[in-house]
């Protein structure tokens, strides 16, 4: 079916438990997924805004994978695709260690590089999972990307219950990002840096998709990878 967790916490030991951003990571049921991470401003602009890309604090797109430890732990791994911080995404390391907190609450542990300090510190986050349910028709989940390797272009939009979110990065200084959710019965655009017309285009046309189909925009070719039904 997928996932879509929602952050709730980060926390850089020593350090209390802060949740900074609005991050939200879709996965699909053959595990592409988008995390986007967009950093909590004073003063939130109006919906459907463009936002300054100085807002970003990480967007990634790619693969995940999960096995059972001897201890019994689920160990998560992510394989980047496309990552705003590095043009060599397949570089990244990006793994931890999944506990259960509760039926829809996960806490993570792991290490990674803090930003703020440029060290590998060990982190905790805390996840809440929510159920998907189709918000476009029938359709649960649907899965688009482009890559052109001689423009150096590579985009992925993930539509999972009431949430899409697309990732487009093309070079070095090139990347834009949307974020619609379902909203009061409507969709609604949560986030928007850099551009826009992938997420109207999956929301206006997507209903009608299969999987092999290639869809035009901006002049860019999107595939579609994979349409969950029902």
């Amino acid at each position: 079916m997928g996932s879509i967790s929602i952050r709730e916490s980060i926390r850089w030991i020593p350090d209390e438990a802060a949740e900074p951003t609005s991050t939200i990571v879709l996965t699909s049921p053959q595990r592409r997924f988008v995390d986007l991470r967009i950093l909590k401003g004073d003063n939130d602009s109006a919906p459907g805004e463009q936002l300054p890309l100085d807002r970003l604090d990480w967007a990634i797109a790619g693969t995940s994978s999960s096995w059972t430890l001897p201890n019994g732990v689920r160990h998560s791994q992510w394989e980047h695709w496309i990552d705003s911080r590095t043009l060599e995404p397949e570089s990244a390391t990006d793994e931890g260690d999944m506990h259960p907190l509760s039926d829809s609450l996960t806490l993570e542990k792991g290490s990674m590089v803090n930003p703020a300090t440029g060290r590998e510190t060990a982190y905790e986050e805390v996840w809440r999972d929510e159920e998907p349910t189709a918000r476009l028709g029938d359709v649960t989940c649907l899965v688009v990307e482009t890559e052109d390797k001689e423009e150096n272009v590579r985009g992925r939009a993930v539509l999972l219950g009431g949430y899409v979110q697309a990732l487009v990065r093309k070079g070095e200084e090139d990347v834009r990002l949307e974020r619609w959710v379902w909203e009061g019965g409507e969709w609604k655009v949560a986030v928007r840096m850099g551009g826009e017309g992938l997420c109207e285009k999956v929301l206006a046309e997507g209903g009608g998709w299969k999987e092999g189909d290639e869809v035009v925009v901006g002049g860019d070719v999107w595939r579609v990878l994979e349409v969950v039904r029902g």
